[in-house]
């Protein structure tokens, strides 16, 4: 859902250096905090000296951090811009604050600009800061909000307030319109395609719709603005070709701006060729205060709302989110349910949120045709594994693989994105569903089931209080920095960031009855849990970055067990006949390992007395169950079953490779088949010097491989019988599976052979 910035477009070299340390293309893994040890600030501020203040005028200190802040910016802004519209990095944010304090003594705390990074409320928050008077403002030219308490502690939070309510009150002056002509667009403005939603939906309405899509991206001409469509498909694994930008308009603007900042008559011409408006542009940032993302957030719909009123009428269809209820305590959460009460929302981000659709139900009210489309966490792909590296939901599903704890929670409320696109993508090109709330929160997964999943993968984390937790990320972050969780120790360092996060995990399930019924009409794909399976791939692109750790050997064993084969090898020639023993530990790190590879680690010894005195040991092994995907050999009507691969050592330090497979036939005994191992054994490299075969004793099958399972210890009992039932159902399925595979073949032959024979010899 979240747009680039203008600084993606003409970055300074220093601002550049700051985005790549934030997005994790920096060689370095240098993190805020060490950024600001370097600078001289630690990351929770400095204390204040009196000593060093200096009698500043309000105006004078205005102009002197706006002058500050324009070096880290490309678009340099004015007193009443905010920061992090002109470009800003989370990084820039940092170097800020400390050129203000090296250069001209002015501590401000990295909170406060997050909160509101405007110059001049930054300079009355200084003097708030420091016991100062602050100045009276200047007269607001939005219209008067209703009077609020003001005491000292409760300014700031009133400031917002007031902010808030003077931004929804500019709806009323909306036109009242008549209904939309009710047919299905043709042509449709798409804003935010760039972002993770946004560069989903817009596929997915060329795929599903004949219309022609305009993109509104924000760049300075219209090569740039296709360009920058382009690298954002690619960049979340999404096709582009020659049909793509075919169908597509890349609109140069900024939703941000008035009219979108086209001119006039460009504004008109978008207003009379456009039949449909899908915004899924906005600002997605946890740490920023309401007036740092009220540009985007709220006065961007009410722009596009603007926009459906003039010319033709147009329905308005709004990616909204369930944060609009993220109120600590709220207990239920239905598409029609009343929002949080806004006074006890804390994060800027759910507060923005939470006054667009305020904004959007008053141009309701004056007739506008609005949709809004609410989803919680967006999961990443299921097949692709592209997903939005600074999503709450990513940055949970790597801290916990990397650090092993994970705080208790209610639900996790997370759909995949490409579920939520084709949803939300089928609403907006149906006339009958528009003009209602839909939550697009698929299935939500609740503590016991995550709990459930993670145990049955090996990877059962320890489970914190939230503020243990919280404190106890922060400091692990900070101690094996990791550029793409900075965001999320900032977050949880935020009381009001941390409020949201914590207001995410105690929330209760999202309904969407609406939803359901929507896509139970029109068959669309039903939501699917986005558990183990679904995230494969996403954790799978986590890990290869570093960001997640899969699981490991180094963990400990998740299940094992032991196997016994005894048998006889011969030299190639087939002269004479030793004994041979192998007493095998078979174990997986995690079902991850079997669902992946079909793979199962093999340690222990193998002692023939014709191969050395002593035992050899096993120092590597492999075992994978039917291999090959079963495909029998060349010229050959044995499948191969299991197959084994020993790298040994014997004691004087010579090498020893072993290499056996178990084979299935059609009309054998199928349990010799899965007890007998055909081997070859040899020194390193050289060729076979012994060849046999040896099998898994009756007596010692059922006390070793199902009797003899072992689970992690740290596992619960209940959770280790379930992991030994999943182990031993996946175990027999794959066996069974490989068993029959040379029977269906016979048969199929048998077809194949018979198709071409007179009813003569069919009789037969």
């Amino acid at each position: 859902m979240g747009r680039l910035n203008r600084a993606d477009l003409a970055v300074p070299r220093r601002q550049r250096r700051s985005a790549e340390l934030i997005e994790g293309r920096s060689t370095s893994t240098k993190s805020i905090a060490q950024l600001l040890a370097g600078l001289g600030e630690s990351p929770r501020g400095s204390e204040r000296r009196g000593d060093d203040l200096q009698e500043w005028e309000v105006d004078q200190l205005t102009d002197t951090i706006t002058c500050t802040a324009n070096r880290f910016l490309a678009t340099p802004i004015e007193a009443d811009s905010d920061f992090f519209d002109g470009g800003a990095t989370s990084v820039a944010a940092v170097e800020l604050v400390a050129a203000l304090q090296r250069e001209h003594g002015i501590r401000l705390e990295l909170d406060d600009v997050f909160a509101d990074a405007r110059p001049r409320q930054l300079a009355r928050q200084w003097f708030r800061n420091n016991g100062r008077t602050v100045p009276a403002a200047s007269p607001s030219p939005t219209p008067a909000a209703p009077t609020l308490s003001a005491d000292a502690g409760d300014r700031e939070v009133d400031d917002t307030l007031r902010q808030l309510i003077s931004d929804v009150a500019r709806a009323d002056s909306l036109p009242f319109v008549g209904p939309p002509n009710g047919a299905k667009p043709k042509r449709i403005l798409l804003t935010g395609v760039t972002g993770f939603l946004g560069s989903h939906m817009l596929l997915d309405l060329l795929r599903h719709s004949n219309a022609h899509v305009v993109c509104l991206v924000r760049a300075d001409d219209e090569d740039q603005a296709l360009r920058r469509i382009a690298d954002s498909l690619r960049k979340f694994h999404l096709p582009w070709s020659r049909e793509v930008a075919r169908r597509i308009t890349a609109l140069p603007g900024d939703f941000r701006l008035p009219q979108l900042g086209l001119s006039p008559t460009r504004w008109e011409i978008l207003a009379e060729e456009v039949d449909s408006i899908v915004n899924v542009g906005a600002a997605v940032d946890f740490l920023r205060g309401y007036s740092s993302l009220r540009q985007s957030n709220v006065m961007g719909p009410l722009t596009l709302a603007e926009l459906a009123m003039t010319g033709q009428v147009k329905p308005l269809h709004h990616i909204s989110s369930v944060a609009v209820f993220n109120e600590l305590g709220v207990t239920r959460m239905g598409e029609d349910d009343p929002v949080a009460h806004i006074d006890r929302l804390a994060a800027g981000y759910d507060q923005t949120k939470w006054a667009a659709e305020a904004v959007l139900r008053r141009a309701r009210e004056h007739g506008l045709v609005v949709t809004i489309l609410r989803p919680a966490g967006i999961g990443g792909h299921p097949d692709s594994g592209a997903h939005n590296r600074h999503d709450f939901s990513s940055a949970f599903v790597a801290t916990h693989s990397r650090f092993g704890t994970m705080p208790a929670f209610r639900y996790l409320n997370v759909a995949a994105v490409d579920w939520v696109s084709r949803v939300a993508t089928a609403i907006a090109c149906e006339p009958n569903a528009w003009g209602y709330n839909y939550h697009l929160t698929g299935i939500p997964r609740s503590f016991d089931e995550v709990m459930r999943d993670m145990s049955i993968a090996g990877m059962a984390p320890r489970i914190q209080h939230w503020e243990d937790w919280k404190t106890d990320t922060v400091a692990r972050i900070r101690k094996e920095p990791v550029p793409e969780l900075e965001f999320l120790a900032r977050m949880l360092e935020s009381p009001t960031a941390s409020q949201l996060c914590q207001a995410q995990l105690t929330a209760p399930a999202a309904l969407c009855e609406r939803t359901m019924a929507f896509i139970n009409q029109h068959g669309l794909p039903a939501p699917t849990p986005y558990d183990g399976t679904a995230q494969r791939r996403t954790y799978e692109q986590l890990a290869a970055t570093g960001l997640a750790r899969l699981p490991h050997s180094d963990d400990g064993p998740y299940l094992a067990f032991s196997e016994t084969l005894r048998g006889c090898v011969t030299a190639p020639d087939g002269t004479g006949d030793h004994e041979c023993a192998l007493a095998l530990q078979l174990s997986i790190d995690s079902m991850y390992q079997l669902i992946t590879e079909r793979r199962i680690d093999v340690n222990g010894q193998l002692t023939c007395i014709a191969l050395h005195p002593t035992p050899l040991t096993i120092e590597s092994g492999s075992m994978w169950i039917r291999p090959d995907d079963g495909i029998p050999l060349r010229n050959d009507l044995r499948h191969p079953l299991m197959r084994y691969r020993l790298l040994m050592r014997d004691m004087e330090g010579q090498q020893w490779w072993f290499e056996g497979t178990k084979f299935a036939r059609a009309h054998r005994d199928l349990l010799r088949q899965t007890r007998t191992l055909t081997v070859e054994v040899g020194r390193a490299d050289e060729s076979a010097a012994f060849v046999g075969e040896v099998a898994v004793p009756v007596d010692t099958y059922l006390h070793d491989q199902i009797d003899g399972l072992r689970v992690n210890h740290r596992l619960s009992d209940r959770d280790q019988r379930r992991a030994k039932l999943i182990w031993l159902a996946w175990f027999n399925f794959q066996v069974g599976r490989g068993l029959l595979e040379p029977q269906l073949r016979v048969v199929t032959d048998l077809f194949d052979l018979r198709r071409g024979a007179t009813s003569k010899e069919q009789r037969r």
